[in-house]
């Protein structure tokens, strides 16, 4: 028996692994009004298919289906198995709201009430 495939046979595979990776990854990075789904994310790099997204770098906001996670400022490192792979020079949690300069009692009243 033979475990020969051919090119056409191993690019098919190859194209449907690929497509179940970006419907299983709910990760999304948004660059301007575009968006890419992210197929692998790890502490310091993410991978994006390298035939959807170009050659990214700079300000991109990361998000898990509608939920702001991470701004970060990003560089294209290397292209492997036709993904591309993005480093992270500097990658921020996602705040809601503004910090706070000041301190806050944990038993302080949250609103002052009027007669």
């Amino acid at each position: 028996m033979s475990t020969f495939l051919s090119r056409e046979v191993q690019a098919g595979l190859e194209a449907a692994q690929k497509q179940a990776m970006r419907k299983r990854s709910r990760l999304r990075v948004h660059v301007g009004e575009d968006v890419f789904p992210i197929l692998q994310f790890q502490d310091s790099t993410f991978t994006v298919d390298a035939d959807m997204a170009p050659q990214l770098r700079g300000l991109v906001d990361i998000y898990d289906g509608g939920r702001h996670l991470y701004q970060a400022l990003i560089v294209t490192s290397r292209e492997e198995a036709g993904e591309r792979v993005f480093e992270f020079k500097r990658n921020t949690v996602a705040a809601n709201s503004a910090p706070r300069d000041f301190y806050t009692e944990p038993d302080a009243p949250i609103a002052l009430l009027s007669r």
